[in-house]
């Protein structure tokens, strides 16, 4: 991935700061990427937040003012709601984050002329380790996919897309990934235990040992897994014999047909 070009601050309105949006806004400030951020959510903002002066706290669609970024980080549900409150000026970029919103239903709101970019982050933005992918409609210039590139690369990696279609089954590995690996967590501890380690031990074995690969993944990107993999495995030992368990075809299946359900249900949503 290649880095974003340096943008210079912009004014961003932000449309609800729950954890991904909290999260977003902390990275943005971090980076100095906004001179002005006006928020517009109706709960109490954390102090370092409410105090910081950059950051203006709106309780009222009205009071927002024309912006460089609108920020949409709102549930799915509260979409339409919140989008018919909103009135845009042409020049705005349009940025959400909404699982299963489609580009045609802010077209819908705000114009088939108006710049908009759909988003599909996962929790680990929230320690700026996220993986983020967008997607954008025909009206996105150049400047804004910089403008998008940059502030998503607050909370970590960026990708892009062309085709949404493709973004069910980004959703389904990305955005719902994270809970895959905290489930293996899960099932590596209650393997240990059934080995007969103590219930706490096993946790802390298993949740380090997926903190460390995963160190190690990002440590050696250019190597590829299947390389990792062989590197801990010598011939004949005991990670040989427990591979020969793991990699007989069923894990691979049970994988994919989970994504295949989760790409199905992301297509549902969207509907």
């Amino acid at each position: 991935m290649n880095t974003p070009s340096p943008i210079d601050p912009l004014s961003i309105a932000l449309i609800g700061c729950g954890k991904m949006g909290g999260a977003m806004l902390h990275g943005w400030l971090a980076a100095g990427m906004t001179h002005a951020a006006y928020v517009l959510e109706p709960g109490h903002l954390p102090p370092e937040l409410a105090h910081n002066p950059v950051v203006k706290h709106l309780h009222n669609a009205d009071a927002l003012p024309i912006t460089d970024v609108l920020v949409l980080a709102v549930k799915p549900q509260s979409i339409a709601e919140v989008c018919a409150s909103l009135k845009l000026d042409p020049s705005t970029l349009v940025l959400s984050i909404a699982a299963g919103q489609k580009l045609a239903n802010f077209e819908k709101h705000f114009g088939d002329t108006h710049p908009i970019i759909r988003a599909m982050p996962n929790t680990p933005a929230s320690i700026a380790k996220g993986m983020t992918v967008l997607v954008a409609n025909k009206n996105v210039t150049k400047d804004h996919h910089e403008m998008a590139t940059q502030l998503l690369s607050a909370t970590g990696h960026v990708e892009w897309v062309k085709d949404e279609d493709l973004m069910d089954a980004v959703t389904a590995l990305s955005g719902s990934g994270p809970a895959y690996v905290f489930h293996l967590i899960e099932v590596m501890t209650q393997a240990g235990i059934e080995c007969g380690l103590d219930a706490d031990f096993a946790k802390s074995l298993a949740r380090q040992t997926v903190i460390g690969s995963a160190a190690l993944a990002e440590a050696e990107h250019e190597t590829p897994a299947e390389h990792l993999r062989k590197n801990v495995t010598s011939p004949g030992g005991t990670t040989e014999a427990a591979l020969n368990i793991l990699m007989n075809g069923e894990m691979q299946d049970i994988f994919t047909r989970a994504l295949m359900a989760a790409t199905a249900r992301s297509k549902e949503l969207s509907k």
